[in-house]
């Protein structure tokens, strides 16, 4: 049914929750699974904590490449108890522009997301989720 499904984790409780179905999923359908995280750009207000120090830019880009790694390796290491392979993915850029574009490229069919329990409904309309729920090329699961 679906060969290739991929989750988009970032190890908030919600993609964690999303992890462990994506996996279940993959393992019973004998899926190929790919776990992406998006690294998203600095914010604008490191430019100026850069102008007093040239290397704080260079440190918080590589603390989030560091953060990103332990991720894929907790996410690597729950899929090794359920005895599946894992294939894991950092995307740079806007997140939805990059995990949608990861989906065409990959030819993904199934996009499992984490969905935020308690929010109110216009704050759904400008979360990253609802746009790749929106965007996405392929079936998308979303898990409470």
């Amino acid at each position: 049914m679906f060969k290739k499904i991929a989750i988009a984790y970032n190890g908030s409780p919600e993609a964690s929750r999303a992890l462990a179905k994506a996996i279940g999923l993959a393992k019973a359908l004998g899926s190929e699974l790919h776990v992406i995280t998006v690294l998203e750009a600095l914010p604008p207000y490191a430019a100026f904590a850069a102008a007093a120090d040239s290397t704080l830019a260079v440190t918080l880009v590589e603390d989030s490449r560091e953060r990103c790694a332990l991720l894929h390796s907790e996410a690597r290491k729950a899929a090794d108890h359920a005895g599946i392979e894992i294939k894991t993915h950092l995307l740079e850029g806007e997140p939805r522009a990059s995990i949608v574009g990861f989906l065409l490229e990959a030819k993904t069919e199934l996009v499992v997301i984490g969905l935020h329990r308690n929010t109110s409904h216009i704050s759904r309309l400008w979360s990253t989720v609802y746009e790749v729920a929106l965007d996405a090329p392929c079936c998308v699961l979303g898990v409470h």
